[in-house]
């Protein structure tokens, strides 16, 4: 099967060659797409210098929904079986990836997510805050989808060539992680998940803080309704 790995990246100047190196140290073979967003900094530069990934360069920053989207219709025009979106601050483990395309590779599952909430996983789980409002997605998104998803804004996710069709298509823009839960549950996909590990990010900081998390929390919560309404 061909497979392809996706990671969206803005000003990761510090981790982005890490990051492709390790997944090329873990699957040598694996194709790698890297879709900088707009970046001001040197991530750009910093992908291509490794020689070992294709670099998509943004004329403007899209946002993370933008960004990946942008794999999914590369992954489909390349003619990719298998696609997963691994995020270039350095937070997600290569040696995790196995996890995550296994039950697609086994024909189990359309889409899986890893979730830092499962298995009793001891790993970085982010800010009290935000964990919160990662329940209060997975209690409406149950409710929406009769699929019980523990980590709905985990972006560590794997994708079989029927849902990549589907999301290159339809993906959200705005926050693409929870609403593409609902938006997949509705339209029949099986979503599955499977216990990882994630760390810190090794640099920079998340556009997300304490402050802001009751304000996102109630935004893509209206994100969500509007997703589940829409035909």
């Amino acid at each position: 099967m061909k497979i392809l790995a996706i990671v969206p990246a803005y000003n990761e100047e510090e981790t982005i060659g890490a990051v492709i190196l390790s997944l090329k140290e873990r699957m040598p073979a694996l194709d790698i797409l890297v879709v900088n967003d707009g970046s001001t900094d040197r991530t750009s530069e910093n992908a291509n210098e490794t020689k070992k990934a294709l670099v998509v360069d943004l004329p403007c920053n899209l946002g993370i929904g933008g960004a990946v989207q942008t794999g999914f219709l590369y992954a489909v025009r390349e003619g990719y079986d298998v696609a997963f979106q691994f995020d270039g601050d350095g937070q997600h483990l290569a040696a995790e990836v196995d996890k995550i395309l296994a039950p697609i590779l086994a024909g189990e599952a359309d889409v899986v997510i890893g979730s830092r909430f499962l298995g009793g996983n001891e790993g970085f789980r982010s800010t009290f805050p935000r964990r919160v409002g990662i329940r209060l997605f997975q209690w409406v998104n149950t409710l929406l989808t009769g699929q019980r998803i523990t980590d709905n804004t985990s972006g560590f996710r794997a994708y079989n060539r029927k849902a990549l069709t589907f999301l290159s298509r339809y993906y959200p823009s705005d926050y693409p992680e929870p609403e593409a839960v609902i938006l997949l549950g509705r339209s029949g996909f099986r979503l599955k998940e499977v216990p990882v590990k994630m760390r810190e990010r090794a640099s920079g900081r998340s556009s997300i803080n304490a402050l802001r998390s009751v304000y996102y929390m109630v935004k893509v919560l209206l994100a969500i309704f509007v997703t589940a309404v829409r035909p």
